[in-house]
């Protein structure tokens, strides 16, 4: 039982006449020097009819194992350095890459859908934000205890697909596109666009050729199975760049557009849908948009789809949890989506993780302006930029080329997930590739740095006795505690930022012990104790950025 939880069950046995174990709330003080612990007494108040402070003296006046202080409400805590020090590390050193796991999740089924790139596109910037999270979140949900499915949803089926196809037979040429097939399909799409601007009648030609390839059209299908294959080549360059191997699922929107008659069928019979300007939707309300579910034209859309793909998911997983990590503009679909599949009478908890947008100067990214930066590229520039940087630092590194990719990936993901998942976010090369401040290098370099200092770790058992816990010491030492807390809320809150932010301060709480005080030293006891500390701040570091999707190089 860890110090937090046993804090708890102490202030749960004063007050255990009045309230419950889950309702003690136990915070973090805004100034550490404040104490370890703050208990808001507040809420107490009505119910044990006394003052907060009056009640913060009760709990100081039973608790005599801590040093509490009453400010204001609050009982504020401090634990026994020497004691919880003792059980931290040995904890760690027991533990190690598995410290700071738990079973919230008690093996309960999560599908976790995420990346979802679109065929005959390129795997743009924007879709980093998907693939990252959802990485993220996949890694959080295994380390909580959950067992975990994942779908890259490959959107290969749409209204774009017939305007394409179009494209391709007007303008297109196969020798080009079989030479460099996602910039060639690319420059077709944003040609069609560009024409439609002052020939309106290509929509018309658009949704004549997607009709044809719902219909089984054997030339349309031709086509589209052929700029399917050559995009999923492409993308998988850039899922082994982002080090990401395996989807249990790569099954896109197209496996379900026969599915999606059956979904329509259903909810007539059911006597939720109606006839609107020849379109088949079904009325959610007076004050909220219709949810279309077949076009006059008799063809599907994405919430038809989306249906058919949850109930078939529903069969093949028996998942508890159904996570979509889709951008915020789509929070509407989401919301269509769930109140369509409760009037069918489906109850499934799904939650869609919205995240704002990646930006290229202040502006979003436009696929249909053919301004959207390729991610592979993306990742290829901060590698180059990466080994610049290692080039000057440190030009005889073992395994250069090895680290130099380590890093230039690292950063990128670091900077989409140090920021809250809602926020707009904008590359800044310069800026996320620096070694110092709130970056995915600075938490690596924090982690080489360690590696090269336990090399003088003798592994004896440490006298506490002889220890005297100074302030930097005690900082690293508490925030060590805290890993275990930082995951299960990252999990609650869906929300990788939280991790990203603990490793930084983790880092930074590091870094201050090692420019005020010496390692290497003559007494050995409290060497050992230093080093144990480094050592177990280097394996948090390297599970906190395994969590992320991040590498941990030993040496930079």
């Amino acid at each position: 039982m860890d110090i937090k939880e046993q804090l708890k069950n102490d202030v749960y046995e004063v007050l255990k006449d009045y309230v419950k174990k889950e309702d003690i709330i136990i915070e973090k003080p805004k100034m550490r020097q404040m104490g370890d612990y703050a208990l808001p007494c507040f809420t107490y108040s009505k119910i044990l009819k006394k003052s907060p402070n009056d009640i913060a003296n009760l709990i100081k006046e039973n608790l005599k194992n801590y040093e509490i202080n009453v400010i204001n409400g609050y009982a504020n805590v401090f634990i026994n350095k020497k004691d919880f020090s003792k059980n931290i590390l040995n904890k760690i050193l027991l533990d190690k890459e598995n410290y700071g796991s738990s079973n919230i999740g008690n093996n309960k089924k999560i599908v976790i859908e995420y990346s979802s790139p679109n065929v005959a596109k390129p795997f743009g910037v924007g879709h980093l934000r998907s693939t990252a999270i959802g990485e993220a979140l996949k890694n959080i949900c295994l380390k909580t205890g959950y067992k975990v499915y994942t779908i890259n949803y490959l959107g290969d089926y749409g209204t774009q697909f017939g305007k394409l196809i179009y494209a391709y037979k007007k303008w297109g040429n196969e020798e080009e596109v079989k030479k460099n097939p996602i910039v060639e399909l690319k420059k077709l799409y944003v040609k069609f666009h560009e024409e439609a601007i002052t020939n309106p009648s290509l929509e018309d030609e658009g949704r004549k050729w997607f009709k044809k390839l719902a219909e089984n059209d054997s030339e349309a299908l031709e086509l589209w199975n052929w700029f399917k294959e050559e995009s999923i080549k492409e993308y998988e360059k850039t899922y082994n760049l982002l080090g990401i191997n395996k989807f249990d699922s790569y099954i896109g929107e197209s496996y379900y557009k026969d599915a999606c008659n059956e979904v329509v069928k259903e909810i007539e019979q059911k006597g939720l849908s109606k006839i609107s300007e020849g379109a088949t939707i079904v009325d959610l309300g007076e004050d909220k948009v219709p949810a279309i579910i077949k076009k006059s034209d008799g063809t599907t859309l994405y919430i038809t789809r989306d249906i058919a793909a949850l109930l078939d998911r529903k069969k093949t997983y028996d998942f508890d949890e159904m996570l979509y990590v889709v951008g915020t503009e789509q929070k509407l679909h989401f919301e269509q989506l769930k109140e369509v599949l409760n009037k069918m009478g489906y109850d499934y908890n799904i939650t869609h993780i919205g995240f704002g947008m990646v930006l290229q100067d202040g502006k979003k990214m436009s696929t249909r302006g053919g301004k959207t930066a390729s991610l592979e590229s993306l990742l290829n520039d901060s590698i180059d930029l990466a080994r610049k940087i290692i080039d000057e630092k440190n030009p005889n590194l073992k395994n250069k080329e090895e680290v130099i990719k380590q890093v230039g990936v690292g950063a990128v993901i670091f900077n989409d997930l140090k920021n809250y998942r809602i926020n707009d976010i904008e590359f800044k090369l310069e800026d996320i590739l620096k070694f110092e401040g709130e970056t995915g290098p600075y938490v690596q370099y924090t982690h080489a740095r360690i590696n090269s200092l336990i090399k003088n770790m003798n592994n004896i058992n440490i006298n506490y006795d002889l220890i005297n816990i100074n302030e930097y010491e005690w900082n690293v030492l508490f925030s060590l505690g805290e890993f275990k807390d930082v995951i299960v809320k990252s999990k609650l809150n869906y929300d990788p930022s939280l991790i990203a932010k603990y490793i930084i301060d983790l880092a930074q709480d590091f870094n201050k012990l090692y420019a005020n005080y010496k390692f290497i030293i003559e007494d050995e006891n409290l060497m050992e104790f230093r080093l144990q500390i480094a050592y177990c701040t280097k394996i948090i570091l390297k599970e906190g950025m395994r969590l992320l999707g991040i590498n941990a190089p030993d040496e930079m």
